[in-house]
């Protein structure tokens, strides 16, 4: 099969042959229909994520159709699935919890295992995957990737979001763009940040409130002002010091921090406003995911049209593209996300 390859950190990924994946008992081998381009994917690419190295093939939000079923699996050849980047046991007490996003055995591909910037990927333990609805196009399903999935959990199974609560967004990418559309459904008003006056007038453009420079000063005690008191909610989606102190100092009394930008590299340990949440008594969360049991009750809300993420997809490229991709998440984007839909380019 074709399958783009990490030859070295910063280079661009070679597309090369190689062998077709096996089936494992419990999993499916899936054609991949489509597969999203995730900054998550840059941070192993540069080489600061410790699970990336070069021989890689990146890639983890992906849907496909199934060609190939193990025989543990309960899935057919023709189904169409869509997977979470994080593949639990279902067995550990964690699972058993529904807890699947902290199983200690997780498997993870594009990290330590072969990923989906290729035509074909092996997925195990395919109790994790979901179907996919026929009224969601592959791309749209790819685009919901890791960004729409872990932005819904950290709204609604870590921040506990409510109705007429003021949710502030730092860093207005694909998880930023998912915690604004997905904030607004369930009632929330909402506050984005960036540095990229197009995705502030794109993110203004899809409802949020107000929108803040940050190149322009002192974000946080904005915020603070256009809400009356601060936010209720913070999401943090970049994983830099800079924005997860702009997130901490923006919010209320008794408001919640949810970091959600993955802080890895030099970005791993960061100085962090504690006082603030010493004296404003915050509650600070980590996110990473979204638990599989979750994902029909998220489909459903986008088959009914109970919202409508299409606005962040941006523009489909060919696998030979996505070297290119990579190299943009260096600089600031535009708005949206991108995804590959054709593996044979």
């Amino acid at each position: 099969m074709r399958a783009a390859i990490l030859k070295a950190y910063r280079e661009d990924l070679i597309l090369d042959a190689v062998p077709d994946p096996e089936c494992e008992a419990d999993g499916v081998i899936l054609k991949v229909l489509a597969c999203g381009i995730c900054r998550s994917d840059w941070h192993g690419w540069v080489g600061e994520h410790p699970r990336v190295k070069p021989g890689a093939i990146p890639g983890h939000e992906y849907c496909g159709e199934v060609v190939e079923a193990g025989p543990l699996s309960r899935w057919q050849v023709g189904d169409r699935v869509i997977a979470p980047f994080i593949l639990a046991c279902g067995q550990c007490p964690d699972c058993q919890s529904g807890q699947t996003t902290i199983c200690r055995s997780q498997r993870v591909p594009g990290f330590g295992e072969p990923g989906a910037y290729a035509e074909y990927i092996s997925v195990p333990r395919a109790h994790n995957l979901a179907r996919l609805p026929e009224a969601i196009s592959p791309v749209l399903a790819a685009g919901l990737g890791c960004r729409v999935t872990t932005a819904w959990h950290a709204l609604t199974g870590r921040a506990d979001l409510r109705a007429g609560e003021w949710l502030a967004v730092h860093g207005t990418g694909g998880i930023g763009l998912s915690a604004l559309i997905l904030g607004r459904a369930l009632g929330a008003r909402v506050v984005v940040v960036d540095v990229v006056p197009e995705k502030l007038s794109h993110a203004l453009a899809l409802g949020a409130e107000a929108a803040f420079d940050a190149r322009a000063g002192d974000v946080a005690a904005r915020i603070v002002e256009a809400t009356g008191g601060g936010a209720h909610v913070s999401i943090e989606a970049l994983g830099i010091a800079a924005t997860a102190n702009a997130s901490i100092d923006c919010l209320r009394p008794l408001g919640r921090h949810v970091q959600v930008g993955l802080p890895t590299g030099h970005t791993a340990r960061m100085e962090i406003h504690m006082n603030a949440v010493y004296m404003k008594q915050l509650a600070v969360y980590g996110t990473r995911g979204m638990p599989a049991w979750r994902y029909p009750s998220l489909l459903d809300l986008i088959t009914r049209g109970v919202v409508d993420m299409s606005p962040l997809i941006a523009r489909t490229v060919p696998l030979s593209g996505a070297s290119a991709e990579l190299r943009a998440f260096d600089a600031p984007m535009p708005p949206g996300v991108a995804v590959i839909d054709d593996f044979i380019r």
